[in-house]
């Protein structure tokens, strides 16, 4: 594996036909300016890693809380309701409305472990597993992809996902059984309701009639139980091995909402891959120097560079129009080779929809 490979394999905006290829460098790791040998970049992607790891299990541990207050005030609340022959039904009305608040504060939580873990398995896919089995090419643009999440951090799901995914796991059955219990209460206490009529009549709070209650509170399990099924197929969680549902292989679709290029590495039947599409962004570099600058940014940036000749039409003299296709976290690695070279030159910088090609998205997985 080598960090820095031969510059030919980055492209930022093309090579002529029949170009020499630029010398491959020493096999050492270069980054902003320093070099550093395989092993010592080895060494600190796995106190990376090791960090990354603490902080997703802290984050699960943050979970696991939420989840163990919500399952202690529900036996509580059961214990109470169902011991009192009162209106106690109301309490467990509020234990729902009390669920459903640990529920958003988990589905929060939640997005901060998928952050971590997912920076997690781009470090296992792309950097372990690579060592592990030399067939196995990492994502071109893994390190990338990790730099630009450490650069400016994104939730990798969005809140509906993770709102989805902790009801499937565990506040389903809570509150399923918060509901169960109001209406076995309802139905029993203080004596055997003989009609649905009476059970609705005793949902009464104070000025609140038994109809609104009853409506508010079937509507917000229904509510919640087409969020569970909606989300089923949102598959952008990286901390949980994500199996597919039964369903689509007896419809004989499995790779229906799967890319195909997983399975090759992690088979038929799961849809775990974490990728992200780096911003990224065409340049110009208007200059008087441009066989200069077009070496340094070669020389420290590994992009390809392509010259088009222009003409000032103020000054009516000659220059150089370079063209270099980067990511987000070179931009100011650029400025700073394009000012080393010529402190007079002039940088325009405009985002790309999409560039593919050598150094980016290859060409051969365009769909």
């Amino acid at each position: 594996m080598s960090a820095n490979p031969n510059p030919a394999s980055k492209s930022g905006g093309g090579t002529e036909p029949g170009a020499t290829e630029r010398p491959v460098r020493e096999p050492v790791w270069h980054f902003r300016g320093y070099d550093l040998r395989s092993s010592e970049f080895t060494t600190a992607m796995t106190h990376f890693y090791r960090g990354e790891i603490q902080r997703a299990n802290t984050w699960r541990n943050r979970l696991d809380a939420t989840t163990n207050w919500a399952i202690v005030t529900t036996a509580a609340a059961i214990s109470f309701g169902l011991a009192s022959p009162d209106n106690s039904h109301a309490a467990l009305l509020i234990v729902m409305a009390l669920v459903i608040v640990f529920l958003w504060i988990e589905a929060r939580r939640y997005r901060y472990f998928e952050l971590f873990s997912y920076r997690v398995r781009l470090l296992e896919t792309n950097f372990f597993a690579a060592m592990l089995v030399p067939p196995f090419q990492p994502s071109p643009d893994w390190a990338e992809t990790l730099a630009t999440s450490l650069l400016r951090p994104r939730f990798p799901i969005s809140n509906f996902e993770a709102v989805g995914r902790r009801l499937r796991r565990n506040y389903l059955a809570i509150l399923g059984i918060l509901l169960v219990v109001w209406f076995f209460k309802l139905a029993t206490q203080p004596d055997a309701a003989t009609d649905l009529e009476t059970v609705i009549e005793r949902t009464a709070i104070g000025p609140i009639s038994g109809e609104i209650i009853f409506g508010v509170v079937i509507a917000t399990a229904v509510m919640f139980l087409v969020m569970a099924l909606a989300t089923l197929n949102l598959q952008d969680a990286t901390g949980e091995v994500l199996e597919q549902p039964r369903v689509f292989e007896r419809l004989s679709v499995p790779n229906l909402l799967r890319r195909s290029g997983t399975d090759r590495v992690y088979g038929a039947g799961v849809w775990q891959r974490p990728s992200a599409r780096r911003d990224e962004f065409m340049t110009m570099i208007i200059t008087d120097k441009g066989a200069a600058v077009a070496e340094r940014v070669m020389q420290d940036l590994n992009r390809g560079v392509t010259a088009l000749h222009g003409e000032g039409m103020y000054t009516q003299k000659p220059r150089e129009v370079l063209i270099c296709a980067l990511t987000e976290t070179e931009i100011d690695d650029l400025k700073r080779a394009v000012n080393a070279a010529d402190p007079q030159g002039f940088v325009v910088v405009m985002p790309a929809s999409e560039i593919a090609g050598r150094g980016f998205s290859p060409l051969d997985e365009v769909e």
